[in-house]
């Protein structure tokens, strides 16, 4: 076992990264093992099957909406203008407020 007390915040890092990469590697290969056995079975009552290794990661990055409405009450309280009007939002609107009034 190692003695992790005595080791620096580098070597902890270094040790952390290859404990990753071990276990991705671990995965991987576990992985390949189930799927050939998988298709070793179907091939067995004559079925086929087609693993879609890529169906599991998505490629389109997802960022975040920058708000563009606050609430002037509660700074907490803001709004992208995307989807349905919150209830403070719509408190104000309904009151008669513009939505102008609180573009940020």
């Amino acid at each position: 076992m190692i003695d992790l007390n005595s080791k620096s915040p580098e070597e902890l890092a270094a040790i952390i990264a290859e404990a990753q990469a071990q276990l991705v590697a671990k995965q991987t290969s576990k992985r390949k093992e189930v799927i050939a056995q998988i298709k070793e079975l179907a091939a067995s009552i004559g079925a086929t099957v087609t693993i879609n290794d890529e169906a599991k990661t998505s490629t389109r990055s997802k960022s975040a909406v920058i708000a563009k409405y606050r609430d002037p009450e509660n700074p907490k309280n803001a709004w992208t203008g995307r989807g349905l009007v919150p209830k403070w939002m719509k408190a104000y609107l309904d009151s008669g407020r513009s939505k102008e009034e609180f573009l940020i």
